[in-house]
């Protein structure tokens, strides 16, 4: 399951999305979810899915990439799907036992949501695929500038989230060493009850805590041995410029917005 983690993984490529500009794309990634809990059919979803599954052709991501991104959330789609369509009851239910019961609305907002949340993660998922932690740096940087006016420290939350997003498979890859050094020494992870299972995380959670600081404390020196003293006077060697194809793709983006919206005014049964 923890292989299964690609959050924060970038793919080098040449494509389309990978020469986008960096700004252009978290705006465009965060337009694209906020579309999508405006979206009140099926059809709107199917325009969405498709949309999203060209952007992922485009960019050359294999399939199984956007699978494995899916993997670790399946257990909570099923979880949340069932609580869906066993409390959801606007509607008259066909199936009912003591306090639970079953009906068309239920499974329509188990199906909903399950779809938004996988749609949600594939594009946050595309975001990292296509673009590197540096580059989203700047992009962060440089779209929360304005809040330097109220004295608000932009570059070191910028440096602090690209930190996280780098080292977030770094710590999968220590987690998944140290689970497989414990099991090599006779540790029993998997059976047991809940109690049991989570002391059984206590020799995991240890070394991964210190192998964790150990890397903080280098990074720190490493930073401070290259003189680094905050954004203040900063240069960068790659400078973001947008051009034609952002633009592009802005208005690609805005015209999928359009027709997603106006399908909700459509008399369309699903």
């Amino acid at each position: 399951m923890l292989r299964d983690i690609t959050i924060g993984q970038y793919f080098p490529g040449h494509s389309v999305l990978h020469k986008l500009d960096p700004r252009v794309k978290i705006l465009l990634t965060l337009a694209y979810i906020v579309l999508l809990f405006f979206v009140q059919s099926y059809l709107g979803f199917a325009v969405s899915i498709i949309f999203l599954g060209i952007c992922y052709a485009v960019a050359r991501i294999p399939l199984k990439m956007i699978l494995k991104s899916l993997k670790p959330i399946i257990p909570i789609l099923i979880f949340t799907g069932i609580l869906n369509m066993l409390f959801v009851n606007t509607g008259e239910p066909f199936f009912k036992w003591g306090i639970f019961s079953l009906s068309w609305s239920g499974i329509d907002m188990a199906l909903t949501m399950a779809i938004r949340v996988v749609c949600l993660i594939a594009a946050a998922s595309l975001l990292t695929y296509t673009t590197s932690p540096i580059s989203l740096t700047d992009a962060i940087e440089r779209l929360l500038k304005p809040l330097r006016v109220f004295k608000f420290p932009v570059h070191e939350l910028a440096m602090m989230m690209s930190i996280a997003l780098r080292f977030i498979p770094t710590l999968v890859e220590e987690t998944d060493k140290i689970m497989s050094a414990q099991k090599a020494r006779g540790a029993d992870l998997e059976s047991g009850g809940l109690m049991q299972r989570a002391k059984a995380l206590i020799p995991i959670l240890i070394p991964l805590f210190i192998s964790a600081f150990r890397r903080a404390e280098e990074l720190a020196l490493a930073m401070e041995c290259r003189c680094y003293h905050g954004g203040e006077g900063r240069t960068r060697m790659k400078q973001l410029h947008m051009g034609g194809r952002d633009a592009a793709a802005a208005c690609v983006t805005v015209a999928l917005m359009g027709i997603v919206i106006g399908l909700n005014y459509l008399p369309i049964p699903w």
